[in-house]
């Protein structure tokens, strides 16, 4: 007959001793990797959401220019000359989405192919948003509360978004994989301006009403200011550890 006190400390059976269950799940019943691939997936999400608010505003300007709404001062210069806005809204749009999933390395890594095949449509995307925003930029009549100053801050980040979209595809022609990945996420922060200005607008608009002329460059400009510096943390927090691996996609192709 077993003693009572040591049946009570015996292991179950599959059941290693540290206590945790012999198919590697954790406590709550999910799998370390599973818990990996949602936490991968957490980055491209927010990323998605914020592109959601440009997004949106985009959509209603597209419905405008299909729809025939009234003509107004405000979007007087959209119907004038349509075609850069509209290429602009579009391909940003592709490029704040498409660009989200480079993000996800579990869904690259499943998908060897897709990043190639998603950079064929990324790059010419990123260069007709940029493209078409200096145009506006230098040819559309400014808007009320739209200064010099912010001009000047759409011409810098405009260029310097096509530079680093053109730097980042010189490198991977190079099979430079590392300044690829630095200057392609340089770019993709760019290209992400509008959402966080629409998170630095904010507060202010609680707070203060309508931003005036200078305040609203400079909230403008803080978008693209805070979503480089956010850039550049990521990639000094996570450099390319496999070159080899991450470039065995690209051979012989």
């Amino acid at each position: 007959m077993t003693d009572e006190r040591t049946t009570r400390h015996l292991p179950l059976p599959g059941t290693p001793r540290s206590g945790r269950p012999a198919d590697g799940r954790n406590g709550a019943g999910t799998s370390p990797a599973t818990s990996a691939t949602r936490a991968g997936w957490l980055l491209p999400t927010a990323l998605i959401l914020l592109s959601a608010v440009p997004m949106a505003a985009g959509a209603v300007r597209l419905d405008e220019l299909a729809g025939g709404a009234a003509i107004t001062p405000e979007n007087a210069r959209f119907f004038a000359a349509p075609v850069p806005v509209v290429a602009h809204i579009v391909c940003v749009s592709l490029y704040s989405v498409l660009g989200a999933f480079q993000f996800a390395p579990g869904f690259r890594r499943r998908r060897p192919g897709w990043h190639r095949a998603a950079g064929r449509l990324l790059i010419p995307c990123g260069l007709v948003a940029a493209a078409t925003g200096l145009w506006m930029t230098l040819f559309y009549p400014r808007p009320a509360g739209d200064g010099d100053l912010l001009a000047g801050f759409r011409l810098v980040f405009g260029t310097a978004m096509i530079m680093a979209i053109l730097l980042g595809l010189a490198a991977i022609r190079r099979r430079d994989i590392a300044r690829h990945r630095e200057w392609m996420i340089r770019g993709y922060a760019i290209g992400q301006g509008a959402g966080t200005q629409a998170l630095t607008h904010l507060p202010w608009f609680l707070i203060a009403g309508t931003p005036g002329e200078l305040p609203r460059a400079l909230l403008v400009g803080a978008g693209w200011v805070i979503n480089l510096a956010v850039a550049e943390w990521f990639i000094r927090r996570r450099p390319l550890s496999s070159p080899r691996t991450f470039a065995s996609g690209f051979a012989g192709r």
